[in-house]
């Protein structure tokens, strides 16, 4: 689960970091008092959308000209012009794709005087199963291409779970980052209690970028990006609670309802899938054949008929979909069960669009004939390589 900027920044003041004041809004009428409120006369206006690249991004309805979803104002007229022009208009960045996104809240923030910017966020590195600070003197840039560009730029400091974030390892940060005196002095408290912050509430990313040396010579976060392991959030009714369900795909917030595994792709074909690995696999092969998926989704190991029909129900939604593959290996999810919950989805919602099934394992026979038994129009496949022709050829006509 992602959270918006400026709850990342209130969650992480909660440890004691250092951020700088602001207000959020979400009408216009608010702006001229929550700039009145900060101390100023700089002030930053910044959109709060869940996607990077804000501040090089454009808005739709304006000028290509018209400055980014992130801008200084140096009063508090220019903070409620600024609020006027942005808030409602939708926001196009590298990470939003082409549909962009709307905006409707702004955070408003007190300026700080930048001497430098750097990156630094925390996330999981599988390769040695750590938690890891990844750091680089290069912030508030596009980290990728400073990785592709100049790798040596970019330091990884994995933490030991059994000891936390050391002095070694604070040291180790320090000197990746060039920090000297009170900045120094201030990473002394600042990643250990990144850390802290990360593993109490069980993120899955924490990214400040940038992080600033300001020129009296003290840390602050200017950006706070954080992700959260959904299935941890049992533990977290507090972050629950920040859920902004408007920045979600619809589709993906009915797949929350039911506990199914679905994220939203670009393609065209529907692919309902039991298993992680089996459902990567399937797009792989839709890709393989010249056609692309237009889901994830995995309706687990054990789904019940309720759950297969809400996943078919999601799928057929979607107007993107042109052709739907049902691929399934029956192991704890029984072929029968999937068989049942596809006739009664299509019963429901109707079947508009080709619909290939491939079922292997168990009770797979009874699930066949379930399926030919149904008056479907339903094309069915021997493996996986023939389900994904067939798919493929259907929606190409």
């Amino acid at each position: 689960m992602n959270i918006h900027e400026y709850q990342g920044k209130q969650l992480l003041k909660g440890f004691g970091l250092p951020v700088a004041e602001g207000v959020a809004i979400l009408k216009a009428g608010e702006a001229a008092a929550a700039a009145k409120s900060l101390p100023g006369p700089l002030y930053v206006v910044k959109s709060q959308i869940h996607a990077g690249g804000r501040g090089k991004g454009k808005f739709k309805e304006l000028s290509p000209d018209a400055k980014g979803g992130v801008r200084l104002a140096k009063s508090v007229d220019d903070v409620v012009a600024n609020v006027n022009e942005m808030l409602g208009n939708t926001l196009v960045t590298k990470q939003t794709g082409p549909a962009g996104k709307q905006v409707n809240r702004l955070y408003i923030e007190d300026g700080a005087d930048i001497d430098r910017e750097l990156y630094l966020s925390l996330l999981v590195d599988r390769s040695v199963g750590r938690i890891a600070f990844v750091v680089s003197t290069e912030g508030g840039m596009d980290i990728e291409a400073v990785a592709h560009d100049t790798p040596e730029k970019i330091i990884t400091v994995a933490v030991d779970p059994e000891k936390g974030v050391t002095a070694e390892d604070v040291k180790a940060l320090n000197a990746a980052l060039k920090l000297d005196g009170d900045a120094a002095k201030d990473g002394e408290m600042v990643f250990p209690t990144l850390y802290k912050a990360f593993v109490d509430k069980d993120m899955s990313l924490l990214e400040v970028n940038p992080l600033i040396v300001m020129k009296n010579g003290r840390l602050r976060l200017l950006d706070a990006k954080v992700s959260f392991d959904n299935n941890a959030l049992f533990r977290h009714p507090d972050v629950v609670e920040l859920r902004d369900t408007t920045e979600e795909d619809e589709k993906e917030i009915e797949a929350s309802k039911y506990d199914l595994a679905y994220v939203a792709l670009d393609g065209n074909i529907g692919c309902m899938v039991n298993g992680a690995g089996l459902a990567m696999a399937t797009m792989d092969i839709i890709k393989l054949y010249g056609a692309e998926p237009a889901n994830f989704l995995d309706v687990g190991g054990g789904a019940s008929k309720e759950k297969v029909t809400a996943a078919f129900k999601i799928i057929t939604a979607d107007p993107a979909v042109k052709g739907i593959l049902v691929n399934i290996f029956g192991g704890i999810m029984k072929c029968d069960i999937i068989a049942e919950g596809v006739i009664a989805a299509v019963k429901e919602v109707g079947l508009k669009v080709p619909l290939v099934v491939r079922l292997e394992g168990t009770n797979v026979e009874l699930g066949k004939k379930i399926i030919n038994e149904s008056g479907l129009n339903v094309i069915s496949a021997d493996d996986l390589d023939d389900a994904a022709q067939k798919i493929v050829k259907a929606v190409k006509g």
